[in-house]
């Protein structure tokens, strides 16, 4: 029996149990509940058309679906799964365990059902990439792996269909929002790629934020590895009682994984076939990504990958959708869509990996950061910003003094004004820095909505 089968075999059965929110996490977990034989209740607040359409599903199924109401069923749940739009400490959950009912996130409930090893990811920008980076370049070197967690196909949904489609290794992206809640989760290798102010709108301060990080790395042991951004390295030790292995990544001397020069070195080769491995001619041949390569090099290596499989992935690599893809070029102007850019971390490493000048399109909804922190990237690199959504007049505020400011309003006035006040060799680059949520449901629609004005330009 493997560590998969083993964890599967241990892994508690609930007789009953209550799923709080009807997105895909949660009726992925309310599937697999029902299909181990629990009576299974789920509560959401909302009551649209679609929410409608998802509760008659389940119930075709077999599950109790309650709709439009905040008061909790009288039942003695076995265990409550919640959706990471409920805060640990919002109402409801500590109305839960208050009656000794436990509280767990999708992911952990999916996690203990699955019967391959997890590679899991968090951080402040860039996860996304990273989790495909490595899930690819485990496919590259022979490994049955996917990619799972938040934005993609749940933990729950990976393990519903493990029995046709065996992995060996699942790569799952993490969210703070997701990890507060973690009670038992221990995966095989644990990266953080980074840590910024992030998510200060639901967390009350940075030290709150960085334990819900650290929470991914509460119950590892040895011989599970937990790789650090060597800036975080001691905070996140000081935060966690586990031994793992801990591997530091980086880009100073010190680290044990390191970008630097188009290169990712190690500082203590374990032997002549783990020497440099270059990333030039790759997206990743910046400080920026080259973390992020470096992060993949210690996984594969954790994993007992090829390093070439990593190294050929990345000159094949296709970034994201809404991840600085280049929509155009008219005129001799770029247009790069970064609408994933949702925080001011995401916002300054847009602006480092973007050469030449820049007409930013930056706003949408505050998540109480700092917009004057990257107030010194502005100078000789931003020719105008043109701001969006609620936000707009604090970030004219904040970044007046270094670069022209354009109370925009709208996407669309946004853009018009780049295009019409840009030259040949500037760069309009969405790259919002803020939520998306006060004018789209999502920064997917956001980044949509960009492409289709940009492609207009040409009609």
């Amino acid at each position: 029996m493997n560590e998969g089968e083993l964890k599967v075999s241990a892994a508690e059965a609930y007789a009953s149990a209550l799923v709080l929110g009807l997105g895909d996490s949660g009726m992925d977990a309310a599937r697999l509940l029902r299909r181990e034989g629990a009576e299974v209740t789920v509560m959401d607040r909302g009551r649209s058309d679609a929410l409608v359409a998802a509760a008659a599903t389940l119930e075709a199924e077999g599950i109790r679906v309650m709709l439009g109401q905040d008061a909790l069923p009288d039942a003695a749940f076995s265990v409550c799964i919640a959706s990471p739009g409920f805060p640990a400490e919002s109402p409801v959950l500590r109305a839960l365990r208050a009656r000794s009912i436990l509280v767990l996130p999708e992911f952990e409930l999916g996690w203990s059902r699955l019967r391959s090893r997890v590679v899991a990811v968090t951080g402040s920008n860039g996860k996304s990439t990273l989790v495909k980076l490595c899930a690819e370049a485990l496919q590259a070197a022979g490994f049955r792996a996917a990619l799972g967690g938040n934005c993609l196909p749940t933990a729950c949904r990976l393990a519903l269909e493990q029995d046709e489609c065996p992995l060996d290794w699942v790569v799952l992206e993490l969210s703070s929002f997701q990890l507060e809640q973690a009670v038992r989760f221990r995966p095989a290798v644990g990266v953080l790629l980074n840590l910024y102010p992030n998510h200060l709108d639901r967390h009350p301060d940075l030290h709150a934020y960085r334990a819900a990080k650290a929470r991914l790395f509460a119950n590892m042991r040895t011989p599970d590895r937990a790789m650090v951004w060597e800036p975080e390295m001691e905070r996140i030790r000081a935060l966690t009682a586990c031994v793992p292995e801990w591997i530091s990544f980086g880009l100073s001397e010190t680290a044990d994984y390191r970008y630097v020069d188009g290169c990712v070195t190690l500082r203590k080769p374990p032997n002549p076939g783990h020497g440099p491995m270059s990333v030039r001619g790759t997206m990743f041949d910046n400080e920026i990504l080259g973390l992020a390569a470096a992060a993949a090099r210690a996984v594969m290596d954790a994993c007992g990958a090829d390093a070439d499989a990593l190294q050929n992935t990345m000159r094949n690599f296709k970034p994201l959708p809404h991840r600085m893809r280049e929509i155009a070029t008219l005129r001799g102007i770029r247009f790069v869509d970064d609408s994933k850019a949702t925080n001011i971390a995401a916002l300054a490493a847009a602006l480092k990996m973007t050469p030449g000048r820049v007409r930013l399109i930056a706003g949408g909804l505050d998540k109480h950061e700092s917009f004057d922190s990257i107030h010194s990237l502005f100078a000789g690199k931003v020719s105008a910003a043109y701001l969006i959504g609620k936000a707009a007049p604090l970030l004219a505020a904040a970044w007046r003094d270094a670069t022209v400011c354009s109370l925009c309003g709208a996407l669309e006035e946004a853009l018009g004004r780049a295009w019409a006040e840009a030259v040949p060799g500037d760069t309009v680059l969405l790259a919002p820095g803020c939520a998306s949520f006060d004018q789209f449901r999502n920064f997917g629609e956001r980044g949509d909505r960009f492409a289709a004005l940009v492609q207009s330009l040409t009609s």
